[in-house]
């Protein structure tokens, strides 16, 4: 990289990285747990996609029983701390929040949650399950990110002697490595990945499937298996100029962010990101942050079909970050660093096969904004490659694993999936509940194959 930003002093770092949601006091945890009405039909407990009992948890605080919340909260979610952080609540639980229909406030039920995970971890994560006894059979997981953690947790309880492999040094997945620190740090993430491991799970660390070990062996080795797997990196632009220096994809930008070795992360003085998803804003905002002096988000269609959360956006157009509308990518400029991007205008043409209007060039309008840096967040692809290796799987048009919706079985009967490498990129939230769920197939599965069943 040829310009890079000023470094800031770390007290500068850490007030840019400062958590955006500040816990709740317990005075005011006790106060905004006495304000819920404990509906009935409990609209934000459907809205949940891993249906935590939330009236109850939150009765449960107002009584001060803490340790009672944050059991009825991981009966349902066992990456609760994570979510209660990084979950769009505005969207889900607190969304279907009746106080929105009086017009006022609603629950702050992302905070309760948080107040409940972080006494539970604060009192060194209690025993407050009971274990099944041994069954002497073992499950397989690939990946520690959020299913496959769920999955672990679930299967231990019930029985089951769960290895999870994991390729990275440190686990814990998108959990630990993709969420902007600013809304949840790493050592969150790590400590969802102890209480997993207290419940019996091993986690073998830097043993990337297909690599250190065969998909053969584990298969063979395993009763069943559980792909957690994720996504990979962001896609080619497939423009000239894309291997120059400067040019980096948005999940190893963030990464490297998430080390919080501030200082250490390389960021120029004006940056491009490309996209308009939740993650493209977060590379944003982390530039910016960092140091940045100008950060521009380049998207190819309008305001309204970004799919970044609304929230998201404000929070981006709050630090100052740029947005370019109808504007595609047409070449990197540069000799061996980022000088500039050379940009094109876009109107929107007919819909494409989702429903959403194509973006077409505009001949003769070619502009260049001048950048050191561009980071391309256009979505993650699927790891096809790993997972079209793996025997008798079967995989979409968009190279995602096709599962029962029920039991998270795939076409191979021995083989589980669940979380983005089956729905091609959800919320953390989502792909804990498959977790979960896969973890009840496998055992039904399993128990199935004992009493002789097919």
């Amino acid at each position: 990289m040829k310009n890079i930003a000023p470094k800031l002093p770390i007290e500068e770092y850490e007030k840019n990285f400062a958590d955006l949601h500040p816990p709740l006091t317990p005075n005011s945890a006790v106060a905004e747990a006495n304000r819920c009405l404990y509906c009935y039909d409990s609209p934000c407990m459907k809205a949940c996609p891993t249906h935590i009992d939330i009236s109850t948890f939150i009765k449960k605080i107002s009584t001060g029983n803490l340790l009672g919340s944050a059991k009825t909260i991981l009966e349902s979610n066992w990456i609760a701390l994570t979510c209660a952080k990084a979950c769009p609540v505005n969207i889900l639980c607190e969304g279907a929040c009746v106080y929105n229909e009086k017009g006022e406030k609603p629950i702050e039920i992302g905070k309760l949650q948080r107040f409940a995970m972080d006494n539970y971890f604060a009192k060194g994560m209690p025993s407050i399950f009971n274990k099944a006894t041994k069954n002497n059979k073992s499950v397989g997981i690939i990946g520690s990110g959020p299913a496959g953690l769920a999955c672990g947790a679930e299967l231990s309880l019930l029985g089951y002697d769960a290895t999870i492999y994991e390729a990275n040094k440190i686990p814990g997945g998108l959990c630990t490595w993709g969420i902007a620190p600013y809304k949840m740090r790493r050592e969150d993430s790590l400590k969802e990945v102890a209480m997993v491991k207290s419940f019996g799970v091993e986690i073998k660390t830097e043993m990337m499937v297909g690599k250190e070990i065969k998909v053969d062996e584990l298969i063979k080795k395993h009763d069943a298996i559980f792909l957690g797997v994720g996504l990979g990196e962001s896609p080619q632009l497939s423009v000239t100029g894309e291997n120059l220096s400067g040019v980096i994809g948005a999940l190893e930008f963030i990464e490297k962010v998430k080390t919080e070795n501030w200082k250490d992360v390389p960021v120029g003085k004006r940056v491009a990101v490309i996209g308009a998803g939740n993650t493209s804003i977060d590379a944003a905002t982390e530039a910016k942050r960092l140091g940045a002096e100008q950060v521009f988000i380049i998207y190819r269609r309008s305001e309204v079909e970004m799919s970044a959360y609304e929230f998201e956006y404000e929070l981006a157009k709050k630090d100052g970050i740029v947005f370019h509308f109808l504007t595609a990518p047409k070449k990197i400029v540069g000799e061996k660093f980022v000088e500039g991007i050379e940009c094109l205008k876009m109107r929107l043409g007919e819909p494409d096969n989702r429903g959403r209007r194509r973006p077409v060039s505009i001949p003769g309008t070619e502009f260049t904004i001048p950048v050191d840096m561009v980071i391309k967040a256009i979505g993650q692809e699927t790891k096809s490659s790993f997972l079209g290796s793996i025997p008798n799987l079967t995989l979409d048009t968009d190279g995602c694993v096709i599962v029962d919706q029920n039991t998270f079985q795939t076409a191979n009967p021995k083989i589980f999936a669940g979380g983005d490498c089956i729905n091609g990129g959800k919320e953390v939230v989502n792909a804990a509940y498959d977790g979960k769920r896969a973890a009840h197939g496998i055992d039904s599965y399993l128990s199935n194959q004992t009493k002789g069943g097919n």
